[in-house]
C-alpha cells in the first residue's frame, strides 16, 4: 500500500524524532523499537563481516528475518561462517541470489553490485516497510552523517542503522565480551570484507576500506547510496 503524501509526512517526522533521540540508546532498543514499530514488515540485511548486529537482534526477536546477498563472488569463508552463524542462532535467514542477467556483468565490473546486490535486496524487501542494516559512520566517508533512523527515499522504506554511533573497537569488544565467533579473513587481515575478486588484506596502518575496490574509486555497492 502506497501511503499518502500527509502519512509520508508524518513517517518522516516520526523517524527524524527517533533518529534523534537514539543518539545514546543502546542498538537493542533501537531494534526494540522496529520489531514492535513494523513487526514482520521488518527485514534485517547482514553481509556477515561480522555476526554483532545479529546478536542484538536475535535476542530482541529470534524470529527476525536476516537476509544475505549471496552474489557467487563471495569468498568460500564467508558461505561457512554464515553457516555457522546460521546454526549458532538457528537464524531466520533468506540467502539471496544474483537476478537475470547478472552473468553479463562479471564482478568487478560497472553494473555487478546492481545485478547481484540491489536488485536482490529489492526483491527480497518487496512487501516490507524498514530495513536493518550494520552501517556506522566510522565505515567510510560517504556513511559520516549517517542516522539511526531515516526515510530512505532510494528504497521507499524507512532506514535503520542501531550500529551507526559503534567504532571498530566497540564491535570487537563486543564480539569477544560475548563470545562472538569471528569470520576467518578477519585474522589474515581483510578488516572490509566483500566479493572475493574485489577485496584484498590491508596494510597496517591503512584504512579498513582500503582493501575494497583498490583498483577504482568505487567507495559504495549502491545498498547505502
Amino acid at each position: 500500500m502506497v501511503a499518502s503524501k500527509s502519512e509520508l509526512t508524518q513517517l518522516r517526522e516520526e523517524v527524524d524524532e527517533r533518529s534523534a533521540a537514539f543518539e545514546t540508546t543502546p542498538a537493542s532498543s533501537v531494534i526494540a523499537w522496529a520489531v514492535e514499530r513494523f513487526g514482520s514488515k521488518l527485514a534485517m540485511a547482514s553481509s556477515f563481516q561480522e555476526a554483532v548486529l545479529i546478536d542484538i537482534a536475535v535476542k530482541v526477536d529470534p524470529t527476525i528475518e536476516v537476509v544475505f546477498l549471496d552474489t557467487d563472488s563471495h569468498f568460500p569463508e564467508t558461505l561457512e561462517y554464515v553457516e555457522a552463524i546460521r546454526s549458532r542462532y538457528d537464524l531466520n535467514l533468506t540467502v539471496t541470489k544474483p537476478v537475470a542477467g547478472a552473468e553479463q556483468w562479471p564482478c568487478g565490473t560497472a553494473q555487478c553490485c546492481e545485478f547481484r546486490k540491489v536488485r536482490p535486496l529489492k526483491q527480497a524487501l518487496a512487501g516490507k516497510e524498514a530495513w536493518v542494516t550494520g552501517l556506522k559512520r566510522v565505515d567510510a566517508w560517504t556513511r559520516r552523517s549517517a542516522p539511526i533512523v531515516s526515510y530512505d527515499d532510494n528504497w521507499g522504506l524507512v532506514k535503520i542503522n542501531p550500529l551507526a554511533t559503534w567504532t571498530e573497537q566497540d564491535i570487537v569488544g563486543y564480539g569477544v565480551d560475548h563470545g562472538i565467533p569471528t569470520h576467518p579473513l578477519l585474522s589474515q587481515g581483510y578488516l572490509s570484507i566483500g566479493c572475493a575478486p574485489t577485496t584484498r588484506p590491508v596494510a597496517e596502518g591503512e584504512d579498513p576500506r582500503a582493501g575494497r575496490w583498490s583498483d577504482s574509486d568505487k567507495v559504495e555497492c549502491g545498498l547505502h547510496l
